[in-house]
């Protein structure tokens, strides 16, 4: 009798951290569920790729993560692809400055919305479905949630928030669904006009353990061993950052 793949929605997938963690899943035999909001393009492209290597394996859907009824039309959206959810890895996430003084309401409002708001309601919205799969959900925090970074306030505050809604739905989605963070450090340094100077970045490097920035493979492992191994580990946050938050 064939055993179904385990199917999983990856927020933010098409790019970077969360194209990754969808190419790991679906390296190990799961069926993942690409979501992206304007990255059309990269996720058509990864999920055709993923495809071609595994017939029916893949399904891309857009969504806007700022509005709940779209977080709920993607639940669903996900489920009716093959019937059924067993993960929900919410990585979808924005980052960008706002300066002490200077941050806006529309500043605060954009990066709670993607950071925290979406993965509480996006986790309300699969759990009924989670709960007959007994499945998981898997949060990416950052080691900045725990330890603020200059000028990045409001990014910081919403990762601190993602950690206690980790806790907080560990304690009340048990004992059917597990919940748990992976909490990257220097992981694929940030783009655009949040380019760091070279300065910055062997400043940051001299900071780290092992003397090295991780990957975004070193991520997608982390989140398959919460997804596939990990049947008694619930609320807890796994830090991958290289030995960086032992600096002080």
């Amino acid at each position: 009798m064939s055993i179904s793949p385990k199917v999983f929605l990856i927020t933010g997938a098409a790019r970077r951290v969360g194209a990754e963690i969808a190419e790991t899943l679906h390296k190990n035999g799961f069926n993942v569920v690409l979501h992206y909001h304007h990255s059309k393009e990269e996720a058509r492209h990864l999920c055709a790729a993923l495809n071609d290597r595994r017939k029916n394996s893949a399904v891309r859907l857009q969504a806007d993560l700022s509005h709940i009824k779209q977080m709920d039309k993607l639940i669903n959206q996900a489920v009716d692809a093959w019937g059924y959810l067993d993960g929900l890895v919410n990585n979808a996430s924005q980052f960008y400055k706002t300066l002490s003084g200077k941050s806006t309401e529309k500043s605060w409002d954009d990066l709670l919305d993607t950071n925290l708001k979406s993965p509480f309601f996006l986790s309300q919205a699969a759990a009924k479905y989670l709960k007959e799969r007994r499945g998981c959900i898997v949060n990416i925090g950052d080691v900045h949630g725990e330890r603020p970074m200059r000028d990045y306030g409001v990014y910081c505050i919403s990762k601190a928030g993602l950690l206690m809604l980790t806790k907080v739905l560990a304690k009340e989605l048990a004992p059917e669904i597990r919940v748990n963070t992976v909490s990257p450090g220097s992981v694929m340094l940030p783009e655009g006009e949040n380019t760091l100077t070279k300065s910055q970045q062997e400043a940051i490097l001299n900071r780290v353990a092992l003397k090295r920035n991780g990957t975004a493979g070193d991520i997608a492992k982390a989140v398959l061993y919460l997804a596939a191994d990990a049947d008694y580990v619930t609320g807890t946050v796994l830090t991958v950052d290289g030995g960086r938050s032992l600096s002080i």
